[in-house]
């Protein structure tokens, strides 16, 4: 029998030719609850993952989770599921749910569909893949522990990321966690000639459109792929945007060769939508009312994101921790496959200090001697060292002052305020708003600034001379350019007459 072509809109409107080679690919719905759709296919049953389509205008698309019997299935639908009701034919595509991959993902918007979602014309240059893929075999893997550079002093002296892992980004709003992101992938994009992704799990659409936005006025958007699966989006498709995202990344690793920055905010995101999907399909739940597969979805996510012997995919994650709660099922199963954490406090925020990173509270695997060195091992201690005991006379110096301490521990806060300034970074994608040019610095001209002051070199340098430069020493040049300006300026309670300069009576 010849194939019967059918023209079906797509979620976006646009008709798109499907083939429909045998009666037996057709179906009907027999049951709706929420966003889970039970069919009937009276002949062949569509495999686990297929993707069917339904609906009056066949615009509901879902995709298959479970057989449950010889005639009926149960699936997720990925779509809102309005006007649909039972009775109603259902196609099977036979072919599972597929995201685009190419170079002409580059500088675009995705939806989980592979719909370009930013009005920038159709696509081209691109081949379409299934979203369901296999973790890079060990005999792929690299064993070599490298470190990822982010040009970012703070966190490459104290939190040292790792090449083809993953970090955690704990923070809320307000505390510059967007900031960071950005400035990781103008870094990434500008020195290692890379690509980066920015996935979005229950993201809101304000903040989505910022982002694309952002993004295009600092110039960076031309080597990124941002992809969404947006708050008012059915779980499903929450579900499926992370895969999505990282198909197109495994393209650039396992094809182009290339190292890829993935950005997904928020993984708790992910989590939450199979938690829903898991209650909506009858399963029972385990602790805390979270999915008994909660393990094995995160790990088809996470074992994923992986460094082999052509490339590497590094990733940023945000993680929410439910009511600050670390022993909560989604926070404990994520932490398992961190390489490295980076808290941002809101304190050292409202304090002014960015990137807002508390030194104390985060940490990373790779912050080893046998991997980092011994300089920069026995300096990322000393620094934490002299951050802890600042942080504990911080009560004796509100409530005695400063003054009561010891010479020794008097010098020690001195070292500790000018380490704090020194962590502190102009960044390239707030040019615009700050004034400052940015800055990468790299990890050779830190451990040399932090040494430095470590041995009291900058003892008599204003606190202000450290704060927001790049290397170690702009703090001399400001400095400099200080005196200078203060050379050119007329004694205070002076008068010029025109080359002599004359101090009026009665000063004394």
């Amino acid at each position: 029998m010849p194939p019967k072509e059918i023209d079906l809109p797509n979620r976006s409107g646009r008709i798109v030719t499907e083939q429909v080679t045998k009666p037996e690919h057709s179906g009907i719905v027999t049951s709706i609850r929420g966003s889970v759709v039970d069919m009937r296919f009276d002949e062949l049953l569509p495999s686990i993952y297929s993707v069917v389509k339904t609906g009056r205008e066949m615009e509901v698309v879902i995709e298959i989770l479970m057989q449950l019997d010889r005639r009926h299935v149960r699936g997720i639908a990925l779509t809102p599921t309005e006007g649909l009701c039972r009775g109603m034919k259902a196609l099977n595509t036979g072919a599972p749910l597929k995201a685009p991959v190419g170079k002409g993902t580059l500088s675009r918007m995705f939806d989980v569909f592979g719909n370009a979602i930013d009005r920038g014309g159709p696509l081209s240059n691109v081949t379409w893949r299934s979203v369901h893929g296999a973790p890079p075999p060990l005999s792929r893997r690299s064993t070599k522990a490298e470190v990822f550079q982010t040009g970012i002093k703070i966190i490459d002296l104290l939190v040292p990321l790792e090449r083809g892992g993953k970090a955690g980004l704990f923070g809320g709003a307000g505390v510059g966690k967007t900031v960071l992101l950005t400035e990781m992938i103008h870094n990434m994009v500008s020195t290692e000639s890379g690509v980066s992704i920015f996935c979005g799990i229950g993201e809101r659409c304000r903040e989505g459109e910022e982002l694309y936005r952002d993004m295009s006025e600092a110039g960076v958007l031309d080597n990124m792929v941002m992809v969404f699966g947006q708050m008012n989006e059915p779980p499903g498709s929450r579900f499926r945007v992370g895969l999505a995202a990282l198909t197109m990344a495994e393209y650039f690793r396992d094809d182009l060769h290339q190292d890829v920055l993935l950005l997904i905010d928020n993984i708790f995101r992910f989590i939450q939508a199979g938690s829903e999907i898991s209650g909506m399909t009858g399963q029972m739940p385990s602790r805390l009312g979270y999915q008994p597969t909660i393990g094995t979805e995160l790990s088809a996510l996470e074992e994923r994101i992986a460094n082999t012997g052509t490339g590497a995919i590094t990733s940023i994650q945000a993680v929410y921790v439910p009511a600050d709660d670390f022993t909560d099922p989604a926070a404990v199963h994520t932490f398992s496959h961190l390489s490295a954490s980076l808290v941002l406090s809101r304190k050292r925020a409202g304090e002014g200090f960015y990137p807002a990173v508390d030194p104390l509270s985060s940490g990373s695997k790779m912050a080893g001697e046998s991997i980092v060195g011994r300089r920069h091992y026995d300096l990322a201690r000393e620094v934490r060292r002299v951050l802890a005991q600042y942080a504990e006379l911080k009560d004796i110096i509100a409530m005695l002052g400063l003054e009561q301490l010891s010479a020794e521990d008097r010098r020690l806060v001195g070292r500790a305020r000018r380490l704090e300034r020194f962590f502190t970074q102009p960044f390239f994608t707030t040019e615009q708003f700050s004034g400052l040019k940015g800055k990468s610095v790299p990890i050779t001209d830190t451990i040399d600034g932090c040494e430095r002051i470590l041995r009291d070199e900058f003892e008599n340098y204003p606190e202000r001379a450290l704060y927001m430069i790049g290397s170690i020493a702009e703090a001399q040049e400001k400095v400099e350019i200080e005196k200078n300006e203060t050379a050119k300026q007329p004694e205070a309670g002076t008068m010029t007459q025109g080359s002599a300069t004359v101090k009026p009576e009665g000063g004394n």
